[in-house]
């Protein structure tokens, strides 16, 4: 039987006091050499990555798969070089001139009615000749629509529609209002998280899961299935806890 959602991991990295970035919300580059290695494994073991809007803004690329043991595993099981890289947003607000549109990967975008028609649109705008960077037209390979009666993503729908494109297992990049959020409908399997030798503090800057929160009593509980160190840095792994698991 086909499963109803892929297994869905979170990989994320944050300060020792729980902070993703900085108060200013920079791109946080604070994980070592061992973690981006760490994040790169994690990713070539998945059939896609997820990544809110605000993530891709930050950064303006996303990280693929370079390391040649992760290139021939991929190869050798019948997978592309590349994971899918799924941008989730509503309004679909993003930058065509970004490098993210230029890298060797299958794009596709997840959003609203709204937010397809808004790409679209930039999409037409776009120049299709010329060889320059700022010629190159941005695309996605596919724009999915799944979307609720109030207009929002319907994220359980899309990723049962993911489950029926044979994507089996999928890493979730962030930001912390899209880990909230699937929490909250509880379609979270596993959390990576890295512990980064730092305090960034700041009442503003974010988390590894933002929202409204959850109150004790009925906050999602984890089982811790490994840790281990590496020099400076703690890794952190643990599993959703369901009833009757």
């Amino acid at each position: 039987m086909m499963q109803h959602r892929p297994h869905t991991t979170v990989i994320l990295a944050m300060s020792a006091d729980g902070k993703i970035a900085d108060f200013r919300r920079s791109p946080a580059r604070f994980g070592s050499k061992a973690d981006k290695a760490h994040l790169e494994k994690q990713i070539a073991a998945s059939d896609a990555v997820l990544f809110g809007a605000g993530t891709l803004r930050a950064y303006g690329t996303t990280l693929t798969v370079s390391h040649p043991t992760l290139l021939q595993r991929r190869t050798q099981e019948g997978k592309s070089t590349q994971p899918v890289h799924i941008v989730i947003t509503q309004s679909a607000n993003l930058k065509p001139e970004i490098h993210f549109f230029k890298q060797p990967i299958k794009r596709w975008l997840l959003t609203t009615r709204a937010g397809a028609i808004s790409w679209q649109g930039r999409e037409q705008s776009l120049p299709t000749t010329g060889g320059t960077a700022k010629d190159c037209a941005a695309k996605f390979e596919q724009i999915l629509v799944f979307e609720t009666p109030n207009g929002k993503i319907d994220t359980p729908a899309a990723l049962k529609h993911l489950a029926s494109l044979h994507i089996t297992r999928l890493a979730l990049l962030g930001g912390g209002e899209l880990v909230a959020s699937m929490l909250e409908l509880d379609l979270i399997d596993e959390l990576w998280l890295t512990v980064c030798p730092l305090i960034l503090g700041g009442a503003n800057a974010p988390t590894p899961v933002s929202g409204a929160g959850f109150l004790a009593n009925l906050a999602p509980r984890l089982q811790l299935l490994e840790v281990h160190q590496v020099e400076q840095e703690v890794f952190l792994h643990y599993r959703l806890q369901r009833p009757g698991s």
